[in-house]
């Protein structure tokens, strides 16, 4: 049965829609207790998404047309063992994600029904219903999802603009006096926020990884990805810029809802609710193009026998259904672990925890640039440019890891680790 294949503003609309998220909706409130330092954690993490962005782009014209995104591309220069972590640890991130994006999506929904930010219960349960009812979307068929997509990625563009632009007008300069309250160097928290800022730039590789589906992939990965890069690092810095202005810090860092609340001043209460309604679209959104990525990387593994076959099965739809769904449960077990928390903390730990491991993917990917480019190229003018600027997405991948702090890179490698006996199994398994 032929698929719809997905064209530049579907694709587009997956980079872009999965970047804007939860992260911009809930960071600011993260990062307001750094400072106004941590505007340039936006922009440094923008320049490493770029250079991560170029590797990724660079590697879909090598293998065009092949679905698995980070994960075939580091198995491509660095072997099945190398492969097997990178989507190991990607697909560890992805739910990760999936899970800090459910939580960000509770915290705006609970501007309409208040008792979602007093009962827990009522909380989890709520965003456990989502989760599922866009697994069952998704299920449907790539096309399907990647429609919804680019819908929710329109609706949610304008007020995250319109706050960007005209709060510019409403900023207080006296905000930004507080260069650096976190108690540590300006350094170390610009290396934080950078790392926290990464979270959101996490999906620029998001047009590789369903490739195989993709409409002219050598043309149309490129420019949806930087199309998607470009339009989300301009809300980001936009936003976050005028939030810092409008909110003092003490008030920001407290905020579940940072931009409902910055509409709220300048506005008035109508366009709380308005804003609070785009940030419910865009956090769906973003979930909705996650949970397809999530079913994806598995299933790409398991088609070279690096993981259980189950993984790769496909329903009537051509989507393999079995792997989304066994994903989705992990994401509901962290949802239900972390909400104990509190939502700011849960969401910055889970947060953390996910760029940590995509940190490693993206570390791996670049090495494997070199080493694939390198073997074909290596006396062409062109090599020294390539390798260079795959080498500052590397070295960027390694201070981002560094920024995530000591308990979360300990966590990030023991769950890297435990999927060793399965690649051990797997192997057995082949041999046999």
């Amino acid at each position: 049965m032929s698929r719809k294949k997905l064209g530049f503003w579907t694709s587009s609309s997956l980079v872009a829609g999965n970047m804007i998220g939860s992260g911009i909706f809930l960071l600011p409130s993260v990062l307001a207790s750094y400072g106004s330092v941590s505007i340039f954690g936006w922009v440094i993490s923008a320049f490493g998404a770029a250079s991560l962005a170029f590797v990724f782009i660079e590697f879909s014209k090598i293998l065009p047309g092949t679905s698995g995104g980070p994960y075939v591309y580091s198995r491509k220069g660095l072997g099945d063992f190398a492969g097997f972590l990178v989507a190991w640890g990607y697909w560890i991130s992805v739910w990760c994600t999936n899970a800090a994006i459910t939580i960000a999506l509770i915290g705006y929904l609970g501007v309409f029904f208040p008792v979602l930010q007093t009962d827990t219960t009522l909380a989890v349960a709520t965003g456990l219903g989502i989760v599922w009812a866009i697994v069952w979307l998704n299920t449907r068929g790539i096309r399907e999802a990647a429609v919804f997509s680019l819908v929710t990625t329109i609706l949610k563009i304008t007020p995250l603009l319109a706050i960007g632009l005209v709060g510019m007008f409403y900023v207080k300069l006296e905000n930004f006096t507080l260069f650096n309250i976190s108690g540590v160097s300006d350094f170390q928290a610009m290396t934080a926020t950078a790392t926290l800022t990464l979270f959101a730039y996490m999906g620029i590789e998001c047009a590789t990884i369903p490739s195989g589906d993709i409409e002219n992939p050598e043309r149309t990965i490129p420019r949806s990805t930087y199309f998607g890069l470009g339009v989300a690092a301009v809300v980001y810095i936009l936003g976050t810029t005028s939030l810092m202005g409008i909110i003092p810090a003490e008030e920001l860092q407290y905020s579940q809802a940072p931009f409902s609340d910055a509409a709220a001043v300048m506005w008035g209460s109508w366009a709380e609710n308005l804003v609070a309604f785009g940030a419910v679209v865009s956090t769906l959104g973003a979930l909705n193009g996650w949970i397809l990525i999530q079913g994806q990387i598995p299933a790409a593994i398991s088609r070279d026998k690096l993981f259980p076959p189950i993984f790769a099965k496909e329903n009537n739809n051509g989507v393999p259904a079995l792997s989304i769904i066994l994903s989705s449960v992990l994401i509901s077990i962290l949802i239900v672990m972390n909400y104990s928390e509190g939502l700011i903390k849960a969401f910055q730990f889970i947060l953390l925890l996910a760029s940590m491991t995509a940190l490693m993917a993206y570390l791996f990917t670049s090495v494997s640039y070199v080493l694939v480019v390198g073997a074909n190229e290596k006396l062409e003018k062109g090599f020294k440019r390539k390798a260079t600027l795959a080498s500052i997405a590397f070295l960027f991948s390694i201070w981002a890891i560094a920024g995530s702090g000591v308990e979360i890179v300990y966590w990030g490698f023991i769950l890297l680790i435990a999927g060793i006996p399965l690649y051990v199994w797997m192997q057995l398994k082949k041999s046999n």
